[in-house]
């Protein structure tokens, strides 16, 4: 998995607190739900690394899922893939419309910043 889409994913989610705890129960850096985790073979949402490993495990599988679509994924990642596929698309909620664009600015933002730097770089060279 792409590292700048998981940053993007954890700034989103959790805004990088391994601590965090969504309303609904979402636990750790990628916010997973206990029963995902459970699924995930995640013991600790709260220990970063077990969480990144469940959360990313999430994420490839949605990408693989829906042919690497990035827009579909993240909008699984949010709202689930049941509701990804009864819309057969991005589910017409506010919160996972915002959640996708957020994502996919933060994860462009990212790429872009990386570019710029490499090509500072080798101007250098």
């Amino acid at each position: 998995l792409d590292v700048d889409l998981l940053a993007s994913l954890v700034k989103a989610e959790s805004g990088g607190n391994a601590r965090a705890v969504s309303s609904a129960g979402a636990r750790g850096l990628m916010q997973l739900m206990p029963g995902t985790a459970n699924d995930l073979g995640v013991q600790d949402s709260f220990e970063p690394g077990q969480n990144v490993r469940g959360g990313s495990a999430y994420l490839d599988a949605l990408l693989t899922r829906y042919n690497d679509n990035m827009s579909l994924a993240l909008a699984a990642y949010n709202a689930g893939p049941a509701a990804v596929d009864k819309y057969n698309g991005i589910p017409p909620y506010h919160e996972t419309k915002v959640y996708v664009a957020r994502v996919i600015h933060e994860f462009n933002r990212r790429v872009r910043a990386r570019e710029a730097e490499a090509k500072r770089t080798a101007s250098q060279n």
